[in-house]
C-alpha cells in the first residue's frame, strides 16, 4: 500500500484536491480482509486523521460491525477518492476515475471475498447503469478482472445519519453481510 501512497503522491494524482486536503487518506484495516467497505471520499476528520470513516458515519459504521459481530480490525476501510473534496462536496467523476486504478490495485494486493460499497458514487464502478434504492444488501457476483468478485451495496453511513428512514434500512441490509460471507465460504467448498 505504500507504493500506491507513493505512486499517488508522485504522479500528483487530482493535484487540485491534494492542494487543499491535510492528507492523502489511502485506507484502514486488515490487509488479509474478506471484506473491504468503499466509501466516496475522505470528510473534515478523515482528512484531519489521516484515515477513513473516522467521523460520525464511522462511528455509525463501527457500532453496525459490531452488532453484526465484526471488528473494524477484521476489515479493510478505503474511500475511491483518496483527499476530501472541498467542503465535503460530492467526488467528481473525473476524480473518481483518476483514483480508480488505485482502488483496484488495493483490491487486487487484499482479495476480498465481499465489497461492500458505501453509497452510490462507489457503487456505481462496480455495477453501473443500478440504482441503489433498488438494490442495496443484495449481493451481486460479477467479473473483475480474472476474477469474480461479489458486490454488496449499501447506502452510506452519513446518508443514513442524515435520513433517520435510512437507518433502520441500512442496519437491517448489514445484518445480512455476515451470511452472505458464510454463503460464499460454503460455495467456495
Amino acid at each position: 500500500m505504500n507504493k500506491l501512497q507513493a505512486d499517488i503522491l508522485e504522479k500528483g494524482i487530482c493535484a487540485d484536491l491534494a492542494a487543499q486536503a491535510t492528507n492523502l487518506v489511502m485506507g484502514d484495516g486488515n490487509l488479509n480482509a474478506e471484506i473491504v467497505f468503499i466509501g466516496e471520499a475522505p470528510g473534515k476528520n478523515e482528512d484531519e486523521q489521516g484515515l477513513p470513516f473516522v467521523g460520525a458515519a464511522g462511528k455509525f459504521l463501527n457500532e453496525m460491525l459490531a452488532q453484526a459481530g465484526m471488528e473494524r480490525s477484521d476489515v479493510y476501510i478505503t474511500n475511491i477518492v483518496k483527499y476530501r473534496p472541498p467542503n465535503n462536496r460530492d467526488p467528481l467523476p473525473e476524480e473518481k476515475k483518476a483514483f480508480w486504478p488505485y482502488l483496484v490495485k488495493q483490491l487486487q494486493i487484499i482479495k476480498p471475498k465481499v465489497v461492500i460499497t458505501l453509497g452510490r458514487h462507489s457503487m456505481e464502478y462496480f455495477l453501473p447503469d443500478m440504482k441503489i434504492s433498488q438494490i442495496h444488501g443484495q449481493a451481486k457476483r460479477i467479473q473483475f478482472g480474472d476474477d469474480k468478485l461479489v458486490i454488496v451495496p449499501l447506502y452510506h453511513p452519513a446518508a443514513a445519519l442524515y435520513n433517520g428512514g435510512l437507518r433502520g434500512t441500512l442496519i437491517e441490509d448489514f445484518m445480512g453481510v455476515p451470511r452472505i460471507i458464510e454463503l460464499i465460504k460454503t460455495k467456495a467448498k
